[in-house]
């Protein structure tokens, strides 16, 4: 998990040395969220029957690999097209994470615990986040940005190599129907990740340069903000998931953490005048925004249909995905404009929107089942 968003986190970290050495705008740095977000949220669906096929080990390493490409890549970039190029291979892991591995986890772990390890496999995007946001950005410090993305691409390749060896073996591959229009509890759950996404990718994307810009940290401790917010996430999604492995509480929480996240973005707003609350703001992103992520994974094993749960992930994910391409270039436009305060609030609009439809399916779901 950590090594399917990777790419996008170190675009976000080292995006004022990026943005620099290439010579492009802010907007573009947007774009390439985009371009990484909506390959993924296109391949998504695929992805999700491809896993349901021919099982999450051999997904697992093919992820792995295809994140060291897309690494590789990335760290050859000579200007903006060739970038965008490879961050579109990107897309291609992140489609394969979370039906991947919420697959793994139903064939190999009881339900009693899957809340528990669900959030703990969570966490390793916002670990992804950490690396990016400290020993990455430190490291870029040192060897340049695209010495610290080459580091991160040997890596994926290490980590390809133990999944292939240490990974249990999949089952024989087997025919599966399709399945690529969300329904009932799973088209909820996209629609929720849609809007959650959307804040989240603006946040990921543009909280380093602002802290560079408009609050006047230097590159590394603007980069420590992503990485604050990454283990943010990390005791979030563990904490959050595992309360959701408990019957009749899990349908709430995503609702009541979105709402959370408004209070965060508005934070950010308001460290416009405050510096220092940059600092509880990413912290807060972290806690509730990242964590309803998570807990939306635990919601699709709970509700996915029989020998579906690799496309149900996978449908949801590319709602959040969609969210990821269309929130950066939207809040790009503000941020070339020097409208950071602006583009929080429309951030924390984007979370009360996530709010808004969580509640409503609670509140449905919660009458269905007394009418039953």
């Amino acid at each position: 998990m950590a090594f399917s968003m990777l790419q996008l986190f170190l675009l976000g970290a080292l995006g004022p040395r990026i943005v620099d050495d290439l010579d492009v705008s802010p907007t573009v740095l947007g774009l390439t969220t985009t371009v990484g977000f909506g390959a993924a949220a296109l391949l998504s669906p695929v992805g999700g029957r491809v896993v349901d096929r021919i099982g999450p080990r051999r997904c697992l390493v093919v992820l792995l690999l295809l994140s060291a490409a897309a690494l590789v890549a990335i760290g050859w970039a000579p200007g903006t097209g060739f970038l965008l190029a490879a961050v579109a291979l990107g897309g291609l892991p992140q489609a394969l994470a979370n039906p991947a591995t919420n697959k793994a986890i139903l064939s190999a772990v009881p339900a009693e615990r899957r809340g528990a390890v669900t959030g703990m496999k969570q966490s390793g995007v916002q670990l992804g986040a950490f690396a990016a946001g400290l020993p990455l950005a430190a490291l870029a410090a040192v060897t340049g940005w695209r010495g610290a993305v080459w580091t991160a691409s040997a890596a994926a390749v290490a980590a390809a190599v133990w999944a292939a060896r240490v990974l249990p073996a999949d089952p024989p591959p087997k025919s599966v129907p399709a399945a690529w229009v969300p329904r009932g509890t799973i088209a909820w759950l996209a629609a929720f990740s849609l809007l959650l996404g959307c804040g989240i990718a603006s946040v990921n994307t543009y909280l380093t340069l602002y802290g560079v810009r408009e609050l006047g940290f230097g590159p590394t401790a603007a980069g420590a903000l992503v990485a604050v917010l990454g283990v943010a996430g990390i005791a979030g999604r563990v904490g959050w998931s595992k309360l959701a492995g408990r019957p009749g509480l899990a349908g709430w929480l995503p609702g009541g953490l979105a709402a959370g996240s408004v209070c965060a973005a508005l934070l950010l707003a308001a460290s416009a005048y405050a510096g220092a609350l940059a600092w509880p703001a990413a912290v807060a992103v972290g806690v509730f925004a990242v964590a309803a992520n998570a807990v939306s994974m635990v919601l699709v094993m709970q509700r996915a249909a029989p020998g579906r749960a690799g496309q149900d992930s996978a449908l949801v994910s590319a709602g959040f995905f969609a969210g990821f391409a269309v929130g950066p270039p939207l809040f790009g436009l503000l941020a070339a404009a020097g409208r950071y305060g602006t583009g929080w609030l429309l951030v924390a609009a984007e979370f009360a929107g996530a709010a808004a439809v969580a509640l409503v399916w609670a509140v449905r779901e919660r009458r269905a089942a007394a009418g039953a």
